[in-house]
């Protein structure tokens, strides 16, 4: 949450005098600390080359640190009924927990005495100023649609650069190898969809499931191909228009536990029942954490894990 304004003075005065020794704090065997500049979405930012404490401010972030071997020492989480990512593992037990990405809480941050404070333009640009008082902050701009070039920028940050392009280049080799393994991808159409609790939404090429699945080479949907739509990562569709959805194939997943409720009465109706797929038995109920959220090159590991599952020849 954020804290009243005389509460944030003295956070940001505190902040200051972190960021201010960012450059030449001793640290252990008597050296000075070393920074290199990161160009990213709010400027250019000294940060240290080998950050011990990161603070990540979104999913793609945690992603980000812990498949280059970096534990952050605290998060924010979407809402404060989620927990963290389960894919990742026992990595995320050490992880405190800093408030909302929405609304990170500048206190908690500040007692963890980061280093290094990673989040998005999209999400946090309101906050950026006052997380600079505390600590070197880095923000990506967009979410999902640029996912490579964010966990590149990531890597910088993390003086892990060298890594992340090899963790990415090998990623995009599997991705294809994973496409021949199919077959002929691009004739399979995939469907993509998700429940929230108050929408039902078909993701389409720029977002980061979609993206993935055309780094395989597999087809998608014309519907879902989201062609007269601008914006080209999700679109709605209403359980009256569920046939939408339909395809070769179905992967679905919910975010949330009233979206959870919301799936089970939709896909337990006649109208889902009909769909091609369903009577077919290629609708797949897949990780909204690694489809949805993830959004890092572990994820994405994860829906080539799927994909292989559901998809390669028996």
């Amino acid at each position: 949450m954020r804290r009243p304004a005389a509460t944030l003075a003295a956070v940001v005065a505190l902040g200051v005098g972190l960021t201010g020794c960012a450059k030449s704090d001793p640290v252990a065997g008597g050296t000075e600390a070393q920074t290199h500049p990161v160009v990213h979405a709010m400027g250019t930012t000294e940060v240290p080359v080998h950050p011990q404490r990161v603070v990540v401010l979104d999913s793609d972030k945690i992603d980000s640190a812990l498949s280059l071997g970096i534990v952050p020492v605290g998060t924010a989480i979407a809402s404060e009924s989620d927990g963290l990512p389960t894919y990742l593992g026992d990595k995320v037990a050490s992880i405190k927990l800093v408030g909302l990405t929405t609304e990170p809480d500048l206190e908690a941050i500040t007692a963890l005495k980061p280093d290094l404070i990673m989040g998005s333009k999209f999400r946090q640009e309101k906050f950026y100023d006052e997380l600079s008082a505390i600590a070197p902050t880095v923000f990506t701009d967009k979410v999902g649609i640029t996912w490579k070039a964010n966990f590149l920028l990531d890597g910088q940050a993390l003086g892990k650069e060298q890594e992340a392009k090899d963790l990415m280049a090998g990623y995009e080799k599997r991705a294809k190898e994973v496409g021949t393994k199919i077959g002929d991808p691009a004739a399979k159409k995939i469907s993509i969809v998700r429940f929230r609790a108050t929408e039902i939404r078909v993701y389409g090429p720029d977002s980061f499931s979609g993206i993935v699945l055309g780094d395989v080479g597999l087809g998608r949907t014309e519907r879902q191909l989201l062609a007269n739509k601008e914006d080209k990562r999700f679109d709605s569709v209403s359980p009256e228009r569920i046939s939408e959805v339909d395809g070769d194939v179905i992967f679905v997943c919910a975010f949330g536990e009233k979206a959870v409720v919301r799936q089970t009465e939709v896909t337990g109706g006649n109208l889902w029942r009909n769909l091609s797929a369903v009577k077919a038995g290629k609708a797949y109920t897949v990780s909204d954490e690694t489809w949805m959220t993830g959004i890092g090159v572990t994820a994405a590991g994860k829906i080539l894990d799927d994909l292989e599952k559901y998809l390669l020849p028996a």
